[in-house]
């Protein structure tokens, strides 16, 4: 069993703490010095620094948790706590405002004129010191919020929102025992390919390039490629998402995202005089080309994908009258078709392709005429990190998807995994890791959908080695090297 040491500056901390191995420091940096030293001494396997703190951010409350990424000090380099963020969502199941970030350790008592101004979430006077105590072993940092960033510590308030950040500290230990559960040395298997490929690069390329060309604002029709985090980086930098195109002013320029558009949107923008850049994925717009051409024909088409997801109501535009939507195999079981012998399918570019693959058998099993595509409509990137996650879900104890729930081929890669056996999991990011899926997980295969950026892959992995250590294998299984020409709109500008 993982042994855990807390080290808690006042003795109400510690008592909030309970029945665990707590070590007080006393207030304050010389103190924190002197406890740093005996926390050495200590043996455990992990220690965490928990108790209260000042907020700085005005988006703080009393009774709020925070969870250090980083501790800043005066007059020394940052103290990077990786760890700490794998805390955030165990402390959130339990029903608690957590917020995620920098924390300064300060020398003296702050009022709110002292702590203004500080790029930090809040304040404390140990932390920085007290994480010598660590010498090596997985640290965190957990801070509940006693004063708000306007309040002053001898503001009669403080003795309510003392007391009722002693009693989050209560709520927030179990979540310390389950962190420190998880503690232990791991192997992961880093599946190769991943994270972005040729049409989200550039889809997220036309963005930022219409922002250095035209200037902000620049709008984007849905998101431009399914992650939140790429989306709140463009947003950061001017880029404004719509729903609709009613909702772009006349005139301004607008963006259509890789997933693609109906001619029907097409038509709306140029009749408004909307200055248009199409970022629709190359492959996608062959799936558009392919509905056109067998549409001419007069078959009636079946179109494999999610009712609802944006790709697959730009490609139903290319042909209302024509596309029959199948999303499953008992879809493919009872549709029907106007003729028997003039029959065709077309898929969804981000599907799981064995899933596909049984949907189709399905329909050609019912349609013998069934024509298809010249080539698969499920883009390489999806089936080669599907075949990558394959690879490293048959040895690992649990896999975690980097992607956003918007992400449909991000869900994907979790469902092969799960076909695969192993346990898997979509986060967002690290935040969203539950730590008691690590324990006992000796072996970890870590992958990202096509949408996702690497930097959250090296964030990820950060966190899983912080917590005892991290043997890296990466498996490749095939090299990606395809890229796609810019829209005409910014090339003739660059």
């Amino acid at each position: 069993m993982t042994s855990l040491l807390l080290l808690a500056p006042l003795r109400a901390e510690a008592v909030a703490l309970g029945k665990r191995r707590v070590l007080r420091t006393g207030m304050g940096p010389r103190h924190a010095r002197i406890a740093a030293a005996r926390a050495l001494a200590v043996e455990a396997d992990a220690v965490v620094v928990a108790g209260a703190c000042a907020a700085v951010s005005p988006e703080l409350r009393p009774g709020d948790v925070v969870c250090a990424t980083e501790i800043r000090r005066a007059g020394s380099e940052p103290v990077q706590v990786p760890a700490s963020a794998l805390l955030a969502a165990a402390l959130r199941r339990r029903g608690l405002r957590v917020h995620v970030g920098a924390v300064e350790s300060v020398e003296t008592l702050t009022g709110p004129r002292e702590r203004s101004g500080k790029d930090v979430l809040a304040v404390d006077m140990e932390s920085a010191w007290l994480a010598a105590g660590a010498g090596g072993r997985p640290f965190a940092v957990v801070r509940v919020v006693s004063e708000a960033a306007g309040q002053r510590l001898v503001d009669p308030r403080t003795l309510v929102t003392g007391a009722r950040a002693v009693a989050t500290l209560r709520r927030v230990a179990p979540a310390l025992d389950e962190w420190a559960a998880a503690i232990g040395e791991r192997r992961v298997l880093l599946a190769g390919p991943r994270s972005f490929c040729a049409g989200v690069e550039r889809a997220i390329d036309v963005v930022e390039l219409a922002l250095e060309q035209r200037g902000a604002p620049v709008y984007v029709r849905k998101q431009i490629v399914h992650n939140e985090h790429v989306v709140a980086d463009l947003q950061s930098r001017g880029a404004v998402f719509v729903d609709e195109l009613d909702e772009v002013p006349n005139g301004a320029t607008v963006v259509f995202s890789a997933h693609g558009v109906s001619p029907t949107v097409k038509t709306t923008a140029a009749e408004r005089g909307l200055d248009v850049i199409d970022a629709t994925c190359p492959l996608v717009n062959k799936v558009h080309a392919e509905a056109r051409r067998f549409a001419a024909d007069g078959h009636t088409i079946f179109l494999v994908g999610h009712n609802g997801h944006e790709e697959v109501e730009g490609t139903h535009g290319e042909a209302p009258d024509s596309i029959r939507i199948v999303e499953d195999i008992d879809d493919a079981v009872t549709i029907d078709a106007r003729d028997p012998e003039k029959v065709s399918f077309l898929t969804q570019t981000t599907l799981a392709v064995d899933e596909t693959n049984e949907i189709v058998d399905e329909l050609r099993r019912r349609f013998p005429a069934l024509r298809g595509p010249a080539s698969d409509d499920i883009c390489y990137a999806t089936t080669n990190r599907q075949l990558a996650v394959r690879a490293v879900a048959r040895e690992a104890d649990i896999v975690l998807v980097v992607g956003s729930q918007t992400s449909s081929n991000s869900k994907r890669l979790v469902e092969v995994a799960q076909r695969e056996g192993s346990r898997a999991y979509l986060v967002d990011d690290e935040t969203d890791v539950d730590v008691a899926w690590l324990r006992g997980a000796s072996t970890v295969a870590v992958t990202a959908g096509a949408s996702a950026p690497e930097s959250l892959v090296t964030r990820l992995i950060a966190s899983i080695a912080a917590l005892g250590g991290a043997e890296v294998e990466e498996r490749i299984t095939t090299v990606e090297t395809l890229q796609f020409k810019l829209p005409r709109e910014l090339v003739v500008l660059r």
